[in-house]
């Protein structure tokens, strides 16, 4: 499951040491490496995104993935706030 966080905390400094920018393709991830791209795949449409892990999270029961607002306009779950994923890691 993925989520996502938008204006709340836009401009707040993420666990890289940059800034959280909500129109980028990032993303927060528990344990993956900070840089590593990962594609993320919406299991509902098919829509997908590559983002850059960035942060540490999600910090919430049962999401794997924390996307920007960008990232989740992207994938179509910005109105519901969360959608069932598959990501994988890229070169």
């Amino acid at each position: 499951m993925a989520s996502w966080y938008g204006a709340k905390f836009h401009g707040r400094k993420t666990a890289s040491g940059e800034r959280y920018n909500m129109h980028a393709m990032t993303a927060a991830h528990k344990t993956l490496p900070i840089g590593t791209k990962v594609k993320v795949t919406n299991l509902r449409n098919s829509k997908q995104v590559v983002v850059r892990i960035n942060d540490r999270g999600p910090f919430h029961s049962g999401r794997i993935i924390d996307l920007s607002k960008k990232a989740a306009t992207k994938l179509g779950m910005i109105g519901s706030g969360h959608a069932r994923v598959h990501i994988k890691a890229i070169d």
